[in-house]
């Protein structure tokens, strides 16, 4: 076990200098490290915090499984969709982003829900067994 730990760890300094060097090679490397410093707030600061709140607030709801699920599946669904959304202006390419992705998301978030409340239903509904 041990020697799997300093296996791990020695890639993981190995992945750090790559990524050093390759930041060193980028002609404004100050901007990278901007960027690499809000992504860090914004995950500890905002990100985080929201799914640890939201997991307490899912912890005594009976359905939690199919809830944190869906609550999964919704936030990977709009981190997919963010750039799209957040996007300045129109695209170069008028077919890269041929729909209305605002729309789009909330049919698709809503369509996750349906099948969420459909599932939680399902199970509520098999472990009463059948009436007489």
């Amino acid at each position: 076990m041990k020697v799997f730990r300093y296996v791990l760890g020695g890639l993981g300094v190995l992945t750090i200098a790559i990524g050093a060097r390759l930041v060193a090679g980028v002609p404004d490397p100050l901007g990278v490290l901007v960027w690499l410093a809000g992504a860090l707030v914004l995950h500890d600061g905002i990100i985080a915090p929201v799914v640890l709140a939201a997991g307490l607030l899912v912890a005594a709801v009976p359905a939690r499984g199919h809830l944190r699920g869906a609550l999964v599946t919704g936030g990977a669904l709009v981190l997919v969709t963010l750039p799209a959304l957040l996007r300045p202006g129109s695209p170069v390419n008028p077919s890269a982003l041929p729909l209305p992705y605002g729309r789009n998301l909330l049919i698709v978030l809503a369509a996750v829900a349906v099948v969420t409340a459909a599932l939680a239903l399902a199970r509520r509904h098999h472990r009463r067994g059948p009436r007489p």
